[in-house]
């Protein structure tokens, strides 16, 4: 399993890349690298990734959302009224 992973980590295309931070912000990367046994570099580009998928995902259901608004897929004044209601009547 070892030699898999090395052989996939070989194949991973990587590029270089400048980000600027404050001073405060490379402080803390900093500390949690030497925390966390880890390379600058590594945290930012997880970072990087995570960040990615959370926005992809939003922008996207966003968009879903517009097109499903401009085929006129909305919720009725009833659906939306029970779901208040039903949620007002949860809180207590």
């Amino acid at each position: 399993m070892c030699f898999l992973v090395h052989v996939r980590a070989a194949l991973t295309m990587s590029t270089t890349m400048t980000v600027r931070l404050e001073d405060e912000t490379r402080d803390r990367l900093d500390r949690l690298a030497e925390a966390t046994n880890r390379s600058r570099s590594f945290l930012a580009a997880e970072a990087i990734r995570e960040y990615l998928e959370l926005n992809e995902w939003q922008i996207g259901e966003t968009l879903q959302g517009i097109e499903e608004a401009e085929r006129g897929e909305f919720a009725s004044e009833a659906e939306v009224k029970a779901f208040f209601d039903h949620a007002r009547s949860r809180a207590g």
